[in-house]
């Protein structure tokens, strides 16, 4: 039924347009209606949305063609602009969008309860169980469907092309969702999701790019529905549902709701709920000024829901920019910060390291559609690049500059997976990039080097030239791992010390091919884990289960770092303390008090190669080529190095007892998440593992990695039997030296005395002494519990340089004598003291 406001709507097109009504309404026609008495009244749409009065819309033609200007540039942000249809890839994807959407539509068929049989949307039993999100899903999936066929027919090229059989087709399908189940009516069940982003987000794009084609009627039902769901309460607070990315999501519906419907009130909302986005945080969902960016309360999140606010925030920005709502707050240049100061530390080569990407490693082939292109870290990183390049639009030129140059660098060498053959990438972005391809003034940027310690999110990246690495940690504030919604189910011990890493020209898709469902979980590369049978996503949802530890961080001189983790397994009785020391061509690696009762085997995995659907790749052990059959293993005893060809060298300082084994592994993505394709993928392992054995007590491990390293350089690094020294490897205290680099590094668990350090109380110790007789002394408090901490360095040191306002005391001579306030509120970040020596 037509209520009230909107009889009132049709009937002021007829006083304020001079074309006669037709059921189709101009552009124009549709903004004079909305501008109009109706307004005036001050009706209230749906029962939560706020009163529209004529205060909303300035009744003149400039504000009528403003909110049309705001449709028009929407309509170019989702369909892209300045590439030609007849150049690749851009004909071969338009192409594809209208096989895809005339596929779309042949199959689309409008029922009780779907309006795709393959899409059930009815829910029988609605509430917010696992069943229902699967039905509230498919919604969601219905409507993005309908914007599929939208772009087909506004995208030149694609066959398509204003076809009116489309049109019907798209019209149809839009009342048949509003009459059956997204409107002002009816209540929401399964994922909230889906109906306060997914669905509407979907649907206002196609109100877009179909405007010329709706109804004044239409478009009223459809901004009810949208009014309904995504009422302005959704942002009055900055909580639960409503932060970081999910926050910029529900402001683009309240943005484009307003462009739309020509509300005013509406956009001014969406941009002034962007407000508490901007701000760094202390706690919860957010970035904070270490670069660290949280989503869901406790899960790192840079390359998924960190990645949506980069692409949403863009989008706004861009969308409102010259017009009388731009986004103006001081505040935004903080994400403009955040290009360099949170992303690019976790992009590599056009890859987004998948220790930041919470549950969406689980994401591949879906079940549902056997034409969806996997997920993987470089698919996940290309839409980061273009939304690089988006925001440089709205920043200062010389941001925008180096972005580009930065964007160019990692798509020059992304040889893996090059971006502008990204399947899943969308025409906007592939646009986006192209541009920067093609840029003659843009100069590529390498790769940097140079260590960051992410203490908020409990992750490390460490670059160096030829390589790169990262290590995921978790905490009583950051979760071991995050499942929900039925993905990452197997993820249990990702958080548990892992510890990744890339070759500049190599092995760069080592964690893309198929690793995440054909891996051991029990044996990711770095971690300590019991081999107690884990039940899928346990745990519970959304990051719930924490460590009940304080230790875990480190210190860095933002070249190299000591970094530990205070480990407890995931509903295990396992305790570990884990160090690594990132040097300049190495990791070192350090296990100690590895403790556990849970009758089962307790394992450190040295290192877990995905060596692709074929594995044929050399293993050396002291020299000797081990055989390259599947499947095989061996126990190692007395082994002091091992070389994996094409990837790198593994040290063991003293000789060690390793197990190495070769194994086919089989798996499928719906193993790890509910909604994967079923199809059994093979993918071959070559592993190394410190086999502790059952109910181990004070075990210990010691290696170290050295990505890209030679079988030569390998070996040479093992002779060298006095490059390190391992000053400790205890339950403790765990800390290494190396002369030649002026480097020493000492985690200690508790207080003591080790080399030549001594500390009264738990901290993180890293000393570099350099060639022109001084140092940097970095200290840190990794358990943010220390009020007074003293730190004596038995070395002797004439005058101190520069230290920070922590260092209530500094003594020298033949000692230094450290004498530190409260460290407690510094988050774990370290504190550089610079001393002159001798």
């Amino acid at each position: 039924m037509i209520n009230s406001v909107r009889v009132i709507e049709r009937l002021n097109v007829g006083v304020l347009e001079t074309a006669v009504m037709t059921t189709r309404w101009s552009r124009r026609g549709f903004l004079a209606a909305s501008s109009g008495t109706a307004l005036a009244l001050g009706v209230h749409t749906t029962a939560d949305a706020t009163p529209l009065t004529s205060t909303d819309i300035t009744e003149t033609s400039e504000a009528a063609d403003e909110f049309a200007t705001l449709r028009a540039k929407w309509r170019t942000l989702i369909l892209g602009e300045g590439f030609s249809p007849t150049a690749e890839p851009f004909t071969s994807r338009l192409t594809e969008l209208g096989t895809t959407a005339d596929q779309l539509r042949s199959t689309m068929a409008p029922t009780s309860g779907s309006l795709w049989p393959d899409l059930v949307y009815a829910d029988p039993e609605p509430d917010t169980d696992q069943e229902s999100y699967g039905y509230s899903g498919n919604l969601n999936t219905s409507y993005t469907r309908l914007g599929t066929l939208a772009q087909a027919y506004s995208q030149q090229g694609t066959g398509l092309t204003g076809d009116t059989g489309l049109r019907d087709t798209i019209l149809t399908g839009l009342d048949h969702l509003y009459s059956e189940v997204y409107n002002e009516n009816l209540a929401r069940y399964g994922n909230w999701y889906s109906w306060q982003i997914g669905a509407p987000q979907a649907l206002l794009d196609v109100c877009v790019l179909m405007y010329d084609q709706l109804s004044a009627m239409q478009i009223a039902d459809y901004l009810a529905a949208v009014d309904h769901f995504v009422p302005d309460s959704a942002v009055s607070s900055y909580s639960g549902t409503s932060t970081g990315a999910n926050r910029v999501d529900l402001c683009r519906v309240l943005a484009l709701r307003g462009a739309v419907g020509a509300s005013a009130a509406k956009i001014v909302l969406a941009r002034d709920a962007l407000t508490p986005v901007f701000p760094y945080v202390s706690s919860g969902d957010g970035l904070y000024t270490d670069g660290s960016f949280i989503q869901h309360t406790t899960v790192p999140y840079t390359g998924s829901y960190g990645s949506v606010m980069l692409g949403g925030l863009g989008m706004l920005f861009a969308l409102l920019a010259g017009s009388t709502w731009a986004v103006t707050d001081s505040n935004r240049q903080i994400v403009f910060d955040a290009v360099e100061n949170a992303w690019a530390p976790f992009l590599y080569n056009g890859l987004v390291m998948d220790g930041v990407s919470g549950r969406a490693i689980s994401r591949g082939l879906s079940a549902s559609d056997a034409k969806q292109i996997q997920q993987d870290d470089h698919l996940r990183g290309h839409p980061i690049l273009a939304s690089i390049v988006l925001l440089g639009q709205g920043a200062s030129s010389a941001e925008n500059a180096r972005w580009r140059g930065l964007v160019k660098g990692w798509m020059q060498r992304d040889y893996y997976s090059p971006p502008m053959s990204n399947p899943s990438l969308g025409l906007t972005s592939l646009a986006r990039l192209k541009g920067v391809q093609d840029d003659t003034t843009a100069s590529a940027i390498a790769e940097p080097t140079g260590h960051r310690l992410f203490t908020q999110m409990s992750r490390a990246t460490h670059r160096r030239p030829g390589w790169a690495a990262s290590i995921s940690m978790s905490d009583r504030r950051i979760t071991y791992y995050e499942t929900g919604n039925g993905e990452n189910l197997h993820g249990w011990h990702t958080g548990s010390g892992m510890l990744y890493w890339w070759g500049d020209t190599f092995c760069n898709g080592q964690y893309s091919d198929a690793f995440w469902p054909t891996v051991d979980p029990y044996r990711l590369p770095g971690i300590t884990a019991s081999r107690k049978v884990l039940a899928d996503a346990a745990g519970g949802d959304w990051g719930a289960s924490l460590p009940d530890v304080n230790w875990v961080g480190g210190a860095t001189d933002g070249q190299r770092a000591a970094i530990g983790q205070y480990l407890k397994g995931l509903q295990s009785t396992l305790l570990a303390k884990k160090s690594w020391f990132c040097l300049d061509d190495s990791i070192v690696c350090l296990g100690a008090g590895i403790t556990c009762t849970d009758g089962t085997t307790v394992e450190s995995t040295v290192e877990n190669r995905n060596l692709g659907p074929t594995g044929t790749t050399t293993f050396t052990v002291d020299g000797t080529a081990k055989p390259t059959t599947y499947p095989w293993s061996e126990t190692l005893t007395g082994t002091e190095w091992a070389h994996i060809g094409g990837h790198g060298g593994y040290v063991f300082p003293g000789g060690a007892t390793v197990t190495a084994l070769r194994a086919a592994r089989d798996g499928k993505w719906s193993d790890i998440n509910k909604g994967g394709a079923t199809t059994v993928l093979n993918r071959k392992y070559l592993t190394m593992y410190v086999d502790h054995g059952t109910d181990p007590t004070n075990a210990t491990y010691a290696y170290l990695l050295m990505p890209g390293a030679t079988v030569a350089q390998t070996q040479t690094r093992a002779a060298a039997t006095s490059w390190l020294t391992i000053l400790a490897n205890t339950d403790s205290q765990q800390g290494v030296s190396v002369p030649s680099l002026g480097f020493t590094g000492v985690n200690f668990w508790f207080g003591g005395t080790v080399g030549d350090l001594t500390a009264s109380s738990p901290c993180c110790v890293m000393i570099t002494e350099k060639s022109d007789d001084t140092a940097v002394v970095c200290v840190s408090d990794p358990m943010r519990m220390q009020t007074s901490l003293t730190l004596t360095w038995n070395k002797a040191v004439s005058s101190v340089i520069s230290k920070p306002s922590t260092v209530t005391s500094a003594t020298t001579g033949s000692s230094l004598q450290l004498t530190f306030g409260n460290l407690s509120t510094t988050a774990g970040v370290t504190q550089k003291i610079t001393v002159k020596l001798g």
